[in-house]
Order: structure tokens, then C-alpha cells, then sequence
């Protein structure tokens, strides 16, 4: 099987960043990690459908928000918050602040299934 890689640190760029949490779900993802050491994707999925949900980890793992390791058939996602932190400080808390995550992690909107906006 073939690892999953994940870009360097010097690799990760703000607009990158920036352009993964265009998405709602993404958003989700990012908001509910960020209580998490990690989590699974089927406890992240929320129901919605694994094909759209493994584009949405990819994004994220792409951008350098993520990082996803595997131990068997399962996959553990966590928000790569140390090195981001660290390449861009004070960063991902200004964005969690602005997503407006709740105490349990929660976007405070709920993106559905097939979101793609987010609502106004």
C-alpha cells in the first residue's frame, strides 16, 4: 500500500491554507480536530459519503493543515497545529476564532452533505 505524504514545512503556503477552508466541511473538519489529538475519518465523516469526504481530507492533508497516519485499514487525521504555528504564527488561532467554533469543536453552522457554500 502506498504512504500518505504530506507537504514539508517549508512547503506549506498561506494561500494554500487559506484556500482549504474555503469549504464548509473542510471548515468542519479543521474545527472539530482542533479539540481532537485526532480522529478518525468515520468519526469526522458525519455521515456524509466516503468519496467526497476522502477529496476533503486530501485538500487538507494537501495544504499542510492535516496530517493523516494509517495503522491498518484505518486512517487518523490530526490538525498539524505544532507546525503550523510555527510557520505561520498566531495563524490557525486567528482562523479558528473566525470560524467560530464552539466549546465541543463544532462549527457553529452545519454544513450538509452536499455544501459547498457557506450560508449567508
Amino acid at each position: 500500500m502506498k504512504g500518505i505524504s504530506h507537504p514539508a514545512l517549508d512547503d506549506i503556503s498561506l494561500e494554500n491554507v487559506c484556500q482549504a477552508l474555503t469549504d464548509p466541511v473542510r471548515i468542519e473538519i479543521v474545527g472539530r480536530l482542533a479539540k481532537m489529538s485526532e480522529a478518525t475519518c468515520s468519526v469526522l465523516n458525519a455521515g456524509r459519503p466516503k468519496s467526497s469526504m476522502s477529496h476533503h481530507y486530501r485538500v487538507l492533508r494537501d495544504s499542510g493543515l492535516i496530517c493523516t497516519r494509517t495503522r491498518g485499514t484505518t486512517h487518523f487525521n490530526a490538525l498539524r497545529r505544532a507546525e503550523l504555528d510555527a510557520r505561520f504564527p498566531g495563524l490557525l488561532d486567528a482562523l479558528l476564532k473566525a470560524m467560530a467554533v464552539d466549546a465541543d469543536g463544532e462549527a457553529k453552522y452545519e454544513a450538509s452533505p452536499r455544501s459547498s457554500t457557506i450560508p449567508i
